[in-house]
Formats: C-alpha cells, sequence, structure tokens
C-alpha cells in the first residue's frame, strides 16, 4: 500500500499520518462499522470512476442496517470522493469510504455515538497475483458462511469480514491464494471478498443473492456485460461438487476485478488456466473502466 497525502475524515483533509481515531472508538471494539470499496481508474479524459453512484447508494443502505444516522447526503459524498481524488491527484486508486460509530459512550448499544466517515484511496496494485493466464489456487473453507441469521448479509458491514478473515488465513496457511465459502445449506456462495461464477457448456452461473452472497456492483456489471455480448447465465444455487467439474470458475470484485481460478481443492479446473468467457468479459470490463465503451461510460464519472 502506497500512501497518499490526504485522508477525508469528517468533511476535513487531514495528513495520511494524522488520520486518527480514540481507541475507545465503538467501531473497532464492536465492529459497527460499514464501508465501500470503489474503483477510480486512469482513462483518456482523465480519471474516471466506476460505478459511483451504485456504491454510494449500497453504503447508504448499508447504514441503515445498522441504524446510523450520517451527517452527509449521498450528493455530499459523492462531492467530497471527488474532492479526496483531486487533492491526490492520482488517476488510478481504490476508494475506502467507511463510516463507524465513533468515541463516546462504550457497551454493546452503539446508539449513543456519533457516526464518523472517513474517506481514504490507496494503490492496490494485484488483489490475488497469478501468473499469466494461470488460474489461482483455492480451497473450499471449513467455515460456513453468515447468513442473514446473524447479521445483515447484504450491508457490507466491518463484522461479516471476520468470517471472510477466517476463512483467507484458512486458505493462506494451506498454501493457496484463496477460500470459496457455502452456506449452511452447504451450497457455494462466494470467495471471501468475492463473487463467484462458473461456467458450464457455455451457460454462464452465479448463486443467487438468497444464498447469502454480497449484491456486488462488479458482479451485476458482469451480468450486464454477458447481456450484451449474448452469453447465456443462469442465477441459481450452485453445489460444491459442481464447482470441481466445471469449464471456468472465476471471482469478481471491485479490488479483485475478474480473476481465474485454476485448482479447487487440489483438482484441476478444465486445463488450470483463464476460460474463453472469462476472457471476453475480462477484455470488456478492461475497455469499460478505462473509458473505451461508449455504451457502458454512464458507468463512468469522470474527474475534471
Amino acid at each position: 500500500m502506497k500512501d497518499k497525502t490526504k485522508i477525508w475524515m469528517d468533511g476535513k483533509l487531514v495528513d495520511w499520518n494524522n488520520a486518527k481515531i480514540h481507541i475507545l472508538t465503538h467501531g473497532l471494539h464492536y465492529a459497527t462499522a460499514v464501508f465501500e470499496g470503489i474503483r477510480c481508474y486512469s482513462t483518456k479524459k482523465g480519471p474516471a470512476i466506476f460505478r459511483l453512484e451504485e456504491h454510494i447508494k449500497r453504503l447508504v443502505n448499508s447504514c441503515k442496517m445498522y441504524h446510523m444516522t450520517l451527517e452527509y447526503s449521498e450528493k455530499e459524498l459523492k462531492e467530497s470522493i471527488i474532492e479526496t481524488i483531486k487533492i491526490n491527484n492520482v488517476q488510478d486508486c481504490y476508494i475506502r469510504p467507511i463510516c463507524y460509530y465513533g468515541y463516546g459512550k462504550m457497551g454493546v448499544n452503539p446508539l449513543p455515538n456519533k457516526v464518523s466517515t472517513s474517506i481514504a484511496l490507496w494503490d492496490w496494485e494485484d488483489h490475488i497475483k497469478t501468473q499469466g493466464d494461470k488460474g489461482m489456487r483455492v480451497i473450499v473453507s471449513s467455515w460456513i458462511k453468515i447468513d442473514s441469521r446473524s447479521l445483515p448479509v447484504h450491508a457490507k458491514a466491518s463484522a461479516n469480514y471476520a468470517n471472510s478473515a477466517l476463512a483467507r488465513i484458512e486458505a493462506l496457511k494451506s498454501g493457496v491464494d484463496e477460500a470459496i465459502m457455502l452456506n449452511m445449506s452447504g451450497m457455494v456462495v462466494e470467495g471471501t471478498a468475492e463473487n463467484i461464477f462458473i461456467v458450464k457448456d457455455e451457460m454462464l452461473v452465479t448463486p443467487p443473492l438468497t444464498s447469502g452472497a454480497l449484491d456486488g456492483i462488479t458482479r451485476s456489471s458482469i451480468l450486464s456485460i454477458a447481456q450484451h455480448l449474448g452469453i447465456n447465465f443462469q442465477i441459481c444455487d450452485i453445489s460444491r461438487d459442481e464447482l470441481y467439474y466445471a469449464d471456468e470458475v472465476f471471482l469478481t470484485g471491485t479490488a479483485a476485478e475478474i480473476k481465474s481460478i485454476g485448482e479447487i481443492d487440489k483438482i484441476t479446473i478444465a486445463n488450470g488456466r483463464t476460460g474463453k468467457i472469462a476472457t471476453k468479459l475480462q477484455n470488456l470490463y478492461n475497455q469499460i473502466v478505462h473509458g473505451n465503451n461508449e455504451k457502458f461510460e454512464k458507468w463512468l464519472t469522470y474527474i475534471h
């Protein structure tokens, strides 16, 4: 992670090394925080934020689930992100807005505490490194994905990622790159921080949101791109064994973008490399985010 110059904190731009919170911040102790991951890409018209509107809408909806009273409107949040990019003078970056119950009264109940908002950005060069078109090596985690009976899974909340962190640690300590998580019914949900797709007989398939998967912005983008390319797709449950004999398996997310899987539980998926459908989707996705496709230009917010 390369430091930038300024971080936006509750309406003020502060130096990177002075962006501090109190040790008794409620969100730190009780995971009462929600956040977003957004990308800004370089284009021929200057830097452009990918699907800013949708990300901010999801952030606000996440806040609703935790009864957070934001001091900023959606418009003000978008303007603050743009301001932070401008002051840091960057072309490409990862953007992290976070809303959290701050310092005040301790105890499980967060409601007496102020909700603070911060925006930071950095260079996230490669979420998971792979060599050429060789796919990632993954395992199916022994940790079950939390479901909506435990926590609101469609809120992008810090609490949910403790579950993901355990699965990612398990994967790394097993000598692989990532983990796939199943739900209480044994169906495939997602990676630790990415949505999942498989391809079988040229049919693109991804689990429904009712599986417990996050309503990923990149996921919805891939479905729109697939429709544009004439690729048939289904949204339905995927069983664990379907992963092993799929023609392609790949993960999608803001940080990961599109990452193919070459091996699951030491079983090689097809030839272990990026498949033709993932390649088609990846090529058009890269064109779109860099402003080289007029049809999808509405997804970009240019920084002038």
